[in-house]
Order: structure tokens, then C-alpha cells, then sequence
């Protein structure tokens, strides 16, 4: 029996309005607004980009800086709407895509947990029932009543992928936020997404690590320049792309 489509991406295109002259201030900015003199350059971040996930399948999105994997992973958490086409997803959904999001920089993490939780969807309740669990993965016991705004980039990855991943989410969207943590908590990081993946999380996963990509996906799609170049196995996507940057899988 197929598994069930759980993001569904047809046809998607996100346009974006540039500004194509330089504003030095408000007042400029809201005088040629009422003149109706601003000037913008439109910018097509994803063009008509359509791929399935099914149930319990790893997605690596790959290609250089600037090709649009983040923007399509905000596109499918709801961040972004679509300028054409259509996204459809199935269950819930934990998005690590901006570090802190979610967080309130001036409270402690303690506090931080019970609000990033909230903003996930899971209750006090649970949160408290959880809370030993999240603070020992993530590893910051003795920062616990510090403001977040004191944390390393690395602390606040480990908190907010911590909380993220308490529970088996329907769907875990995961952008480069993992690549500031040190190599152990990396390593703690795949272990439990290899765990989600064993029990039909659906993860989408960016990153320029193509061997991180080839161990937790099943699936990739290949993005350059806003289009969609390649999807398919993982093995055969990133060998293809791998050889148009002139490098080779082994590299």
C-alpha cells in the first residue's frame, strides 16, 4: 500500500518586489509611497516548482547559496504564501528554518521553552511533563535562567531543536540551523532524526553537507536559481549535482 502524500507542492511560484533605488530614511520612504514613486524590481525566488513527500520519507534539498531551498522550506511551513500554485500538507508540522524563532531574546530559556512550546502547539502541561527531557538533550542545565539573548548560536539551536523534536512531529522542516552546533550535538541531532524517520516523521532537510543529506534522506531535489533542475533518489541527485559544482561524492 502507497504511503499517504503529506506535502503536497504544485506548481509553486514566490515572487518577491525589490526595491530598486536606495531610501536613506522613513520620511523619504512614506513621501514617495504617497506619491506612489516607489520603484520595485520583481524577483522570482522558486519558479513553478512541483514535488510530492510521502509518509516517512527524508527530502534533502540541495543546491548553492541563493538557489531558494529556504525560501521553499518557509513556503511549506506556512511562512511564505505562494505568488502562483498551490502547497498542501498533512498533520503537524516543526520547522527549525531561523535560529531563535520562537524565542523571546529577554526571557530565560526556562521561560523560552514553555513559549516555544506554546508557539509548536503543545501545551503547559505537556511541556512540564517534558521539560527534563528537553533541557537534558539540549544540554544547558546551568544556563537555564539565563536570557537567551546571552546564548551562543550553537545553545540556541540545541534548545529550539530540542523542543522541536520532544515529540515525533508529522512533519520536521530543518534548514542549515544545525550546522552552528559542535560536532557532538550534530551527531545527537542525526541520531534522533534517524529515529523520527524509523517512526513516519516526514523530514525535509537543508544542507551543504551532501554526505549528512545522503545518510538521513531517501530523496532530493536539486534547486538552481529559483528552479527546480533535478528530484529523485538521493544517490542519483546529488551525483548529478555534485558533478556540476566539479566535484565528486567522495569530496
Amino acid at each position: 500500500m502507497e504511503e499517504r502524500i503529506m506535502i503536497d507542492v504544485d506548481h509553486v511560484t514566490i515572487r518577491f518586489n525589490k526595491a530598486n533605488q536606495k531610501i536613506d530614511n522613513l520620511k523619504d520612504y512614506a513621501v514617495k509611497l504617497i506619491k506612489r514613486e516607489l520603484m520595485f524590481q520583481e524577483f522570482l525566488a522558486l519558479q513553478d516548482i512541483t514535488f510530492q513527500v510521502r509518509k516517512g520519507e527524508g527530502w534533502g534539498l540541495i543546491g548553492t547559496n541563493g538557489s531558494g531551498k529556504s525560501t521553499m522550506l518557509k513556503a511549506i511551513a506556512g511562512i511564505m504564501k505562494p505568488y502562483k500554485g498551490k502547497i498542501t500538507t498533512s498533520g503537524s508540522i516543526a520547522p527549525l528554518i531561523e535560529l531563535g524563532a520562537g524565542f523571546d531574546s529577554n526571557l530565560t530559556a526556562r521561560e523560552n521553552i514553555y513559549l516555544n512550546g506554546a508557539v509548536l502547539g503543545y501545551s503547559k502541561q505537556f511541556m512540564k511533563e517534558h521539560f527534563e527531557e528537553i533541557v537534558e538533550f539540549a544540554d544547558i542545565r546551568n544556563f537555564l535562567d539565563s536570557p537567551i539573548k546571552n546564548y551562543s548560536s550553537g545553545m540556541k539551536a540545541r534548545l529550539g531543536f530540542s523542543v522541536a523534536t520532544v515529540v515525533n512531529p508529522d512533519i520536521l522542516i530543518v534548514d542549515e540551523v544545525l550546522s552552528v552546533g559542535d560536532a557532538k550535538f550534530r551527531k545527537k541531532c542525526n541520531q534522533r532524526m534517524t529515529e523520527l524517520l524509523a517512526n513516519d516523521t516526514t523530514l525535509l532537510y537543508v544542507s551543504h553537507n551532501i554526505k549528512s543529506v545522503l545518510k538521513l534522506c531517501t530523496h532530493a531535489l536539486w534547486i538552481d536559481k529559483g528552479h527546480a533542475v533535478m528530484q529523485g533518489r538521493v544517490e542519483e541527485v546529488c551525483e548529478k549535482y555534485m558533478e556540476s559544482q566539479g566535484l565528486t561524492m567522495e569530496d
